[in-house]
C-alpha cells in the first residue's frame, strides 16, 4: 500500500450569503485532495494528512470528520495557543466564487516552530509520498518556510516522492520575487508538479503550454501536469522529453460551484498515478472527478456525490 502524507491547512469554511443563510464545513486546498484521495483510493493508498490544530472544539470536530473519510491523523499537532483559520466562500450566478479569509493567526501557520514538529518529519521518512501546495508554503513565517524546505529537500534525497501544486495565491506573497524565489527551491527536487495553466502565465509569464513545460523541466521537475480548465490538462514526462499530450475533459453543463475543482483533478489524478495506471486513465479519473465536484456547493461534497463516478472508473478499469 503506497504511503502519502498531505502538509498544509484546513480551515473552517463559511458558504452562502452574509447575514443570511450560512452553512459551515471546513476545507482547504491540500485538505480537499486529501479528502477526495482517501474516497478515489479504493482502500489502497493510505492517507495521512499533516498540520496544527487548536483544543477546540471545532479542531476536534474536524479530526473526527477527517477519521471517518478514512484520513490517518496521527500527524496532526495541536496548539493550544492558536485556532483554525476561517473563510467565507461567496458565489456570483456563474458558479465563480470569492472568498474572505481570517487565517493569519492560525495554528497551521506555526506548525512548523510546534516543539513536535521535528517528530513528524521523523514519521514522514517512512512516507512514499509528500504533498503540498503554494498555499502550504505561503502561510508560513519566512524562516520557518525555509526550513520546511530545507527538510523536504533532505527527504527528496533520501527518494521520497515530492508532490507540488503550485497553487498561485498573490495576496498571501509578499511580491513575486519572492514567491518564484521560493518555488524555484522546491521545485528543484520535486518528483511531479501539478500547476494550473492561469496561474503558471500570472506567476511566471508563460505565454504558452510549451513554455511551462519548459521552465519547469529547466526548474529540476521530473513529471509535469498543467491544468487548462475545460479543455483538460496537458502532460509530459521532462526527464523523457515524452511529447505534450492534451488528455481532454468533458463538458460540465450544471457548473454550481467551482470550489475545489483542481483539488479534485489532483485528488483522481493521483489515485490513478499512484495505483500505476496509465497517465491517460488517470488523467480522466481527475477530469471526472473535478466534474462532479463543481455541480454541488462547497469544498468538500458528500460522499455519495463522489461514490458512483469513482466505482464507475474502477469498474471500467477491471472490465478493460
Amino acid at each position: 500500500m503506497k504511503q502519502i502524507a498531505f502538509l498544509g491547512e484546513c480551515m473552517i469554511e463559511l458558504n452562502g450569503t452574509p447575514f443570511a443563510t450560512m452553512h459551515q464545513a471546513f476545507g482547504g486546498d491540500v485538505l480537499n485532495s486529501a479528502v477526495y484521495l482517501a474516497r478515489a483510493g479504493q482502500q489502497k493508498i493510505a492517507v495521512h494528512f499533516v498540520t496544527a490544530l487548536g483544543m477546540d472544539s471545532l479542531s476536534e470536530g474536524m479530526i473526527k470528520r477527517w477519521q471517518d473519510e478514512g484520513i490517518h491523523t496521527h500527524l496532526v499537532l495541536r496548539d493550544p495557543a492558536h485556532q483554525p483559520g476561517l473563510y467565507l466562500i461567496q458565489l456570483n450566478e456563474q458558479g465563480e466564487r470569492t472568498f474572505l479569509y481570517w487565517r493569519n493567526d492560525s495554528a497551521a501557520r506555526y506548525m512548523v516552530r510546534h516543539p513536535d514538529f521535528s517528530s513528524v518529519m521523523q514519521a514522514l521518512r517512512q512516507i512514499d509520498v509528500i504533498y503540498l501546495s503554494g498555499i502550504s508554503l505561503a502561510i508560513l513565517p519566512a524562516d520557518d518556510r525555509e526550513k520546511l524546505l530545507n527538510l523536504l529537500a533532505e527527504l527528496a534525497a533520501q527518494g521520497k516522492t515530492i508532490v507540488f501544486d503550485s497553487n498561485y495565491r498573490p495576496a498571501l506573497w509578499e511580491s513575486v520575487a519572492e514567491t518564484q524565489v521560493c518555488y524555484q527551491k522546491l521545485l528543484a527536487f520535486t518528483s511531479l508538479a501539478l500547476v494550473t495553466n492561469d496561474d503558471e502565465g500570472n506567476l511566471w509569464g508563460d505565454k504558452s503550454i510549451t513554455a511551462t513545460m519548459i521552465r519547469l523541466k529547466q526548474a529540476g521537475v521530473k513529471e509535469a501536469v498543467v491544468k487548462a480548465g475545460v479543455v483538460g490538462c496537458y502532460y509530459q514526462h521532462l526527464v523523457q522529453n515524452t511529447p505534450i499530450e492534451l488528455i481532454p475533459t468533458a463538458p460540465v453543463i450544471n457548473v454550481v460551484d467551482t470550489t475545489a475543482a483542481g483539488d479534485a483533478f489532483n485528488a483522481g489524478f493521483l489515485a490513478g498515478f499512484l495505483m500505476d495506471y496509465p497517465i491517460q486513465q488517470a488523467a480522466i479519473m481527475g477530469h471526472r472527478l473535478a466534474g462532479t465536484v463543481i455541480q454541488h456547493k462547497g469544498a468538500i461534497i458528500p460522499i455519495s456525490a463522489t461514490q458512483a463516478v469513482t466505482d464507475s472508473f474502477f469498474q471500467q478499469r477491471r472490465e478493460n
